[in-house]
């Protein structure tokens, strides 16, 4: 595999990560939400996700995927379900507060359980495993060796952590966590059915 090859599958795969998706309403919400260290640790899982169904992608998921169908389809259902759920659950504590323990005495979620969240919401979507296979099948030949595969893994993780972070960073700054404070009823209510909506077309799709 040439250096071009390789930086032209990063490059897609940025792309596809920059698209609007679950991942990236759960990580506007939660970075205005809570501020910038959760919102870290969601990144951290996004980039774990990526990794690992680029992993499984490698190894020939999709593969599986042709032979048993209903395994796809109990993957899609399963995840779908569970955005739906998170984004019904963002919907329902709508009115609560922002998590700010100087005033409120709430605290913003731990880096731990944001990481696993991330994780969860990342791995709820079966989709990336059909990207990664199909830019995988054009571009990787079989022979490629298992260093450069093992690169190009982490630089997935990398790809897709660094684009969350800046997410993080940019919508945890303090005028934005203002704003959403303002209009944090109804801002809940829209991203949380935005989630909701995302995990209803990947269970259906």
């Amino acid at each position: 595999m040439t250096l071009t090859i390789f930086l032209s599958i990063l490059g897609i795969h940025l792309l596809a990560a920059m698209s609007p998706g679950p991942s990236f309403v759960v990580s506007v919400r939660l970075s205005a939400a809570e501020g910038f260290r959760p919102a870290f640790g969601l990144a951290m899982g996004f980039g774990l996700g990526a990794a690992l169904w680029a992993m499984a992608a490698i190894s020939g998921l999709s593969l599986l995927f042709e032979l048993f169908p209903s395994a796809y389809l109990a993957l899609k259902i399963i995840g779908g379900l569970f955005l739906i759920w998170i984004g019904v659950k963002t919907i329902r504590y709508a009115c609560a507060p922002l998590p700010n323990p100087d005033t409120s005495g709430t605290q913003p979620r731990s880096l731990a359980n944001a990481l696993r969240l991330g994780l969860l919401t990342q791995m709820s979507n079966p989709k990336p495993a059909v990207f990664f296979s199909a830019v995988f099948a054009g571009l990787v030949p079989p022979e490629t060796a298992p260093i450069v595969k093992a690169l190009l893994v982490f630089f997935v993780f990398l790809d897709e952590t660094l684009w969350y972070v800046i997410v993080a960073r940019l919508f945890s700054r303090q005028k934005a966590r203002q704003a959403y404070g303002r209009a944090k009823l109804w801002t809940d209510r829209v991203l949380g059915g935005a989630i909701a909506l995302f995990g209803t077309r990947i269970a259906l799709g």
